[in-house]
């Protein structure tokens, strides 16, 4: 079949026109991006970070530096309020901060928030460091992970080591890597401040003796660079301030600059939840019990599947944080003797000793000395706990309850049941029992109709006597 020429010739006008068009699109699309990051352009970035220093903190701190580079800001300010947290997830942020090619603020608020531990770091790692005039700082003393601590107190260490001195001549291997921790951490918070000419004998003073500093304080003594209100404040007296942002010297422009507050996305959220360490017990538990459901079950698929993802998505959250793994040996423990409880006739030994390694587990799994803000809290291991052995109660009230139920099916059910004659006889015949036809012998002669009681089974041969 032939196509005449006019056809095709609207075709290709008509292609004309739609990619024409989608061009255009895309330019008023590409437009309206530069438009908004135009009016960003000149903004301050303000990112919250509320809570312990995790790896989903560090997460969104990082992207967000990241984006208001792109969209060329003024300054980035970090409203900070933490205990501390992770080594690693500090350490991130504050590399974030030394490349950030925008000035970055960290502004220690509102009143009664506190830049503890990790926080510090942040704080004299950061461009301008300021505070609300009710917070406080300090407390930077690494704590080890897995209990390395020796348990002297920062204060007395100096005189510990000076009587120990008269005595023995070589430390311990703890207190080796104990020193070996604090000498790092006073060294990078030393560099820290030397680079943005803060108080470094201070600095080490935190790490080494964890002492704390008010507002005011940290003013006087070169701490910080200056006490502000609230960010609005912040800003006021940051106006006409020189900064040295990745090597280039900045005049801020803050007096009338717009606030824009980054928000956590979906993937900092998801990141906030899985790194809970109740949640990724949780989610370990699930994926467990799913895959061995689907063992015992095959076919059923779905308790594979999610079980599957579930252990992954926990193992995950336990690489992330600083986890013991003798709790998590003693949670697997709980859990596999629970499940053999099911299986052997232990009267309880086993439920009961797995409820209580599992609680164990989840009390020793992460020190909340060692990880500000993700130890596990008490009444969830007391609940959790509470409820595994309800089930396992209910469990053998079930089991002991069939147990005492009469037999419903096979030889045992037919000892006494009613038996309906199907024809005369005097010593073998038919009768009907549980609705089935079954051959019968008796010692007495049985009519048709008459009913009997079933005494005794042999093989496929019932004997009955008449009721």
């Amino acid at each position: 079949m032939k196509v005449p020429p006019v056809v095709v010739i609207r075709m290709l006008i008509a292609w004309v026109a739609l990619i024409a068009l989608l061009f255009a699109m895309a330019s008023t699309r590409a437009a309206e991006r530069e438009s908004a990051a135009a009016k960003r352009a000149g903004s301050v970035v303000v990112i919250t970070l509320d809570g312990a220093i995790s790896p989903a903190t560090a997460d969104y701190a990082v992207r967000g530096i990241r984006k208001a580079a792109e969209q060329r800001a003024a300054l980035v300010v970090l409203k900070l309020d933490t205990p501390g947290g992770l080594d690693t997830s500090m350490r991130s942020i504050i590399k974030a901060i030394l490349a950030s090619s925008v000035p970055v603020a960290t502004y220690v608020g509102p009143d009664g928030a506190r830049a503890a531990s990790a926080g510090t770091y942040i704080l004299y790692a950061s461009h301008i460091a300021a505070m609300a005039p009710a917070t406080n700082l300090g407390a930077a003393t690494p704590v080890s992970i897995g209990g390395g601590d020796d348990g002297i107190k920062p204060a007395e260490r100096p005189a510990r080591e000076k009587d120990k001195g008269k005595g023995e001549n070589q430390p311990g291997m703890r207190e080796s890597l104990r020193n070996k921790q604090i000498n790092d951490a006073a060294a990078y918070i030393r560099s820290l401040a030397e680079m943005r000419g803060r108080n470094a004998e201070w600095a080490e003073r935190a790490v080494r003796e964890a002492v704390s500093l008010s507002a005011a304080e940290a003013r006087k003594l070169k701490v910080i660079d200056l006490v502000a209100r609230d960010i609005p404040d912040l800003l006021k007296q940051l106006d006409g301030r020189k900064v040295n942002a990745a090597g280039v010297e900045r005049t801020l422009d803050t007096a009338n600059a717009t606030l824009v507050e980054v928000e956590p996305d979906w993937r900092t959220r998801l990141l906030m939840v899985v790194t809970d360490p109740s949640v990724a017990v949780i989610l370990m538990m699930i994926g467990i019990y799913g895959i061995i459901f689907e063992f015992m079950n095959p076919g059923f698929v779905l308790p594979g599947v999610l079980g599957g993802i579930c252990l992954l998505v926990a193992l995950y959250a336990f690489q992330l944080l600083p986890i013991n793994y003798a709790g998590i040996a003693l949670i697997l423990l709980g859990i596999a003797f629970i499940v053999a409880e099911a299986f052997m006739p232990s009267f309880g030994a086993l439920g009961i000793g797995g409820v209580v390694a599992l609680a164990i587990g989840m009390v020793i799994l992460i020190d909340p000395e060692t990880a500000p803000g993700f130890d596990i809290p008490l009444a969830f291991i007391a609940g959790l706990s509470a409820m595994m052995g309800l089930a396992l109660f209910a469990t053998a009230y079930l089991a002991v309850k069939a147990r005492r139920q009469p037999v419903v099916s096979g030889r045992e059910d037919l000892h006494g049941a009613d038996a309906v004659v199907l024809e005369d006889f005097e010593r073998e015949g038919w009768a009907r029992v549980r609705g089935e036809r079954w051959r019968v012998q008796s010692a007495v002669p049985l009519k048709r109709g008459e009913h009997a009681r079933v005494t005794r089974v042999s093989g496929l041969t019932l004997t009955i006597d008449k009721t």
